[in-house]
């Protein structure tokens, strides 16, 4: 029987598989993050239960209510089933009521502590053009709405980006996390930053198996 490298031909790798990527779907815009992902050449789900966790190379917490979203995932048992996923290095973008629902004071996945609707409510939402380290020298256009900042972060925390003087951009281990709607817009630098993430991180299990 033939192997994969065979198949592939001569001079040829075998093609990476695609990356699977879950998107919490409790609440918030799940179907515009899943549609950004696709665009990318992730292969996309959407993750209500512990179960559909099993197999991702990554997760997406989108905006939303995080009162609403922490009592989902207590409900259906995802709370502690993210926790492990995390402690099993898979990395995690939190966005907006996700970025909240990352940090200490609820799934403490990472080590910062976040203001909810520190801009304001409703009628402040805004949009800015913001430089976020690593994602080159063009601005990205930043959809704040009800968006929170981060508060207080541990020292390790890398801060890629602030509006006011404030973070809304940050990175801790395997956690990235914003205070925007990057699933509003067309550029999609902050996804493909994180699906690189999930490469890295796909890479690194199978060096350690």
């Amino acid at each position: 029987m033939s192997s994969a490298h065979d198949r592939a031909g001569p001079g040829r790798e075998a093609e990476e598989p695609a990356l699977k990527v879950g998107v919490l779907a409790i609440q918030g815009d799940f179907e515009a993050h899943r549609r950004m992902l696709s665009s990318l050449g992730a292969e996309s789900s959407e993750v209500r239960t512990p179960a559909e966790l099993e197999g991702l190379d990554g997760l997406v917490i989108p905006g939303g209510e995080s009162t609403t979203i922490s009592m989902g995932l207590a409900r259906e048992g995802l709370d502690r089933a993210i926790r492990e996923f995390h402690e099993a290095a898979g990395p995690i973008l939190g966005s907006c009521a996700g970025m909240i629902v990352c940090d200490r004071d609820h799934l403490a996945l990472a080590d910062y502590f976040c203001r909810r609707n520190a801009f304001g409510r409703q009628l402040q939402s805004f949009e800015e053009d913001l430089v976020i380290e690593g994602l080159g020298d063009e601005p990205i256009r930043a959809v704040f709405i009800r968006a929170p900042w981060v508060e207080e972060a541990g020292s390790e925390v890398e801060v890629l980006a602030e509006v006011r003087g404030h973070p809304v951009a940050v990175r801790d281990r395997n956690v990235l996390a914003v205070a925007f709607h990057a699933e509003l817009t067309d550029d999609s630098r902050l996804h493909a930053a994180f699906m690189a993430m999930c490469t890295s991180a796909r890479s690194d299990s199978r060096a350690h198996r």
